[in-house]
C-alpha cells in the first residue's frame, strides 16, 4: 500500500554536500515515521535517522552531529543533508516508513539509493 522512491544519490566528491530525497505514496496514515538507514559492504545496516509525523527526530548513535533530518508532511517527503561528506559514508541509503493502523504497525522499505565518495 506504501511505496517508497529515493533520488540524491551518486557520486560526491568528499568534502561535498549530500542531499537526498525520499518520496512515500499510497496509504499513508496519520501516525507514522520516515527515516533513513545506510548499509556499507560487509556491514549490517544501521540508522542514520528517523522523524515522526509530529516532527520529533532521533538519530543513530554513529550519525550524531553529522546528519539532518528533515520533512515536508504535505508531499510526504523525507529529506537527509549533510555537508563535509567523509570516504566512510559511502553506502546504500534505504528510505524506510513505519506507520499505525488499525492497531498493527506496517513497515517499508525503499529500493536503495548508492552513494559514492571519491577522495
Amino acid at each position: 500500500q506504501v511505496q517508497l522512491v529515493e533520488s540524491g544519490g551518486g557520486l560526491v566528491q568528499a568534502g561535498g554536500s549530500l542531499r537526498l530525497s525520499c518520496s512515500a505514496s499510497g496509504s499513508i496514515f496519520n501516525i507514522n515515521a520516515l527515516g533513513w538507514y545506510r548499509q556499507a559492504p560487509g556491514k549490517q545496516r544501521e540508522l542514520v535517522a528517523t522523524i515522526t509525523s509530529g516532527g520529533s527526530t532521533n538519530y543513530g548513535d554513529s550519525v550524531k552531529g553529522r546528519f539532518t533530518i528533515s520533512r515536508d508532511n504535505t508531499k510526504n517527503t523525507v529529506y537527509l543533508q549533510r555537508n563535509s561528506l567523509k570516504p566512510e559514508d559511502a553506502a546504500v541509503y534505504y528510505c524506510h516508513e513505519r506507520q499505525y493502523s488499525d492497531y498493527h504497525w506496517y513497515d517499508y522499505w525503499g529500493q536503495g539509493t548508492q552513494l559514492t565518495v571519491s577522495s
